[in-house]
């Protein structure tokens, strides 16, 4: 069996799991998974413009309610587009707390992921401290791409896909994934009124885990520059592209 590696922006799954071989593989591009390649989710061409007046001072109690709004402008933002969708809150974890529950790691810096159906942040000095807000508003909206997968049934079709025990098909199939997740930042940096001029930074800005399924910078600064050109998921459906464009 090949396993999965740990996924902070999965939604779908709170922990570790093995991927069940199957006798044969999809095909690329994925066909026979709808929820991936024709999710009702492309149907919205743009998310609404929201006003998010987000100020980050440098106390924990400001860069507290700096992550708390901008959470709260994400729901906004993505609430027309998803069905039946459910409004994400932010629990905090205690400043000792280390423990990633989605990948099982100690991480002694601030970072946020999503553990059930929360988005859970740990704070530390180097978001607490920190000017500016580049490093926070990275790590959560790319946390908040989970969210985006988990309540459209998009994590649950990923993790399904079966990958025939080829480990190519299995590293394309997560490429697509991440490729899928850096899309929908561009989306909501767009929907929230946030101006990019140089995304490079932005991508250079590290998971909490060693990451490998991100694909190429040529391709990662596609799909996000299309998410943020377009204002919406339509752009995002990584799952239906060649394999060229997700390598």
């Amino acid at each position: 069996m090949i396993t999965r590696l740990p996924a902070a922006a999965l939604a779908a799954a709170s922990a570790l799991t093995l991927l069940s071989t199957a006798t044969a593989a999809h095909a690329t591009p994925v066909k026979g998974a709808p929820e991936l390649t024709h999710n009702a989710l492309y149907k919205t061409a743009k998310l609404p413009k929201v006003g998010c007046a987000l100020k980050k001072g440098t106390t924990a109690a400001s860069t507290r309610k700096y992550v708390t709004t901008l959470v709260g402008c994400l729901n906004k933002a993505w609430k027309p587009a998803i069905k039946d969708f459910t409004p994400v809150e932010v629990q905090f974890k205690e400043s000792g707390d280390k423990s990633s529950c989605s990948t099982g790691l100690e991480v002694s810096g601030s970072f946020s992921e999503i553990c059930a159906t929360a988005i859970r942040v740990r704070l530390a000095d180097d978001w607490i401290k920190a000017k500016d807000d580049r490093k926070v508003f990275t790590s959560v909206v790319r946390t908040w791409g989970g969210v985006v997968t988990g309540q459209t049934g998009i994590g649950r079709a990923w993790w399904a896909l079966e990958n025939g025990a080829v480990e190519t098909v299995m590293n394309e199939h997560n490429r697509r994934y991440y490729l899928q997740l850096d899309c929908f930042f561009g989306v909501s940096a767009k929907s929230l009124g946030r101006v990019v001029k140089d995304w490079k930074p932005v991508l250079g800005i590290p998971d909490i885990w060693k990451n490998r399924f991100h694909g190429k910078t040529a391709n990662r600064l596609t799909w996000v520059r299309a998410g943020y050109e377009t204002g919406g998921p339509k752009a995002c459906n990584t799952w239906k592209a060649s394999s060229a464009k997700v390598a």
